[in-house]
C-alpha cells in the first residue's frame, strides 16, 4: 500500500504535475517578477489538534478570511486551514522536497486555499485552488521555542483518532527568519494527490532539537486498543518533474 501503488486507485498519482520533488539548484530559474509573500494570521483562529494516523494536524477556522495568505506567486488571499508533518523514523530523513540532495528530519506544510473557488472542495478542482507553505526542519543542538506549543499537546494525541482542542496559537512563529522561498506548480502528497497547489518552499529550515523529533516519533498510527505503531516515514519520495520549471525569488 506504499506510494508507489497509490496509482492504482488513485490515477492522478502518476500525473504530470505531483508533488514533491528534488530541487536542483542549477536548473532553477531566478525570477525577479516574484514578490515577497505576507501572511497575516489571527492566533483566535487555532481549533484543534489531531492524530489522523498519517500525520498531526492543527486546524484552523477558515469560514472567512482571518488568517490568510498573499503576494508571493500569489493571487488574492488564501484561507489558511491547517498544518501538518511529514517526518522519518531517524533525523537522517522525513522531508518530502529534496534541495541537491539534501534531506531534512521533517517538513512543515501550512495548507491555505483559495475562496473564490466557494470552498475547500472546490479548490480542489482547481489549478490556483490551494497554497502551502513548505517549512524545512533540521536537527540542532538547542530545543526550538516555535515547535513546543506543538509538541507539547502530543501527549494528548498518542493514538490514532485523538483530538485535543488547541486554542490561540500564532502559526507565524514557524516560518524561519528569511522569505526566500522557491516555488512551482505541483500537488497535495498524499491520496488523492490533487494537482491544484502553488507551492511555496522556504530555504532557510528552522530547527527542532533530536529530542523534539523523537517526540514527533512517539505518535502511534493505531487505535487507542491496538498495539503500538509508531507513526514515522509519512513521507512522499520525490516525484518526476515533467518539465515543470522551478523559479526562486531569490539569486
Amino acid at each position: 500500500s506504499g506510494p508507489e501503488r497509490w496509482h492504482e486507485n488513485y490515477p492522478l498519482a502518476k500525473g504530470d504535475k505531483q508533488s514533491p520533488i528534488e530541487i536542483n539548484s542549477k536548473d532553477v530559474k531566478h525570477d525577479s517578477s516574484l514578490a515577497s509573500w505576507h501572511a497575516s494570521y489571527d492566533p483566535g483562529a487555532a481549533k484543534t489538534i489531531l492524530n489522523n494516523g498519517r500525520t498531526c494536524r492543527v486546524v484552523f477556522d477558515d469560514t472567512f478570511d482571518r488568517s490568510v495568505l498573499r503576494g508571493g506567486p500569489l493571487t488574492g488571499a488564501y484561507r489558511l486551514r491547517q498544518l501538518h508533518l511529514h517526518w522519518g523514523s531517524c533525523d537522517e530523513h522525513g522531508s518530502e522536497h529534496v534541495v541537491d540532495g539534501v534531506k531534512h528530519a521533517a517538513e512543515l506544510h501550512m495548507v491555505h486555499w483559495n475562496p473564490k473557488h466557494g470552498n475547500f472542495a472546490g479548490a480542489l478542482k482547481q489549478p490556483d485552488g490551494v497554497a502551502v507553505v513548505g517549512v524545512f526542519l533540521k536537527v540542532g543542538k538547542t530545543p526550538k521555542p516555535e515547535m513546543k506549543r506543538i509538541l507539547e499537546e502530543i501527549e494528548n494525541i498518542k493514538t490514532k483518532g485523538k483530538e485535543a482542542p488547541f486554542l490561540h496559537f500564532d502559526p507565524s512563529i514557524l516560518f524561519p527568519k528569511s522569505r526566500d522561498y522557491w516555488t512551482y506548480q505541483g500537488s497535495f502528497t498524499t491520496p488523492p494527490c490533487e494537482e491544484c497547489i502553488t507551492w511555496i518552499l522556504l530555504r532557510e529550515p528552522i530547527e527542532v532539537s533530536s529530542d523534539q523529533m523523537a517526540k514527533l516519533r512517539s505518535l502511534s498510527k493505531n487505535g487507542e486498543n491496538e498495539p503500538m505503531s509508531p507513526l514515522v516515514d509519512n513521507w512522499r519520495p520525490p516525484q518526476p518533474l515533467k518539465g515543470r520549471i522551478v523559479r526562486a525569488s531569490f539569486k
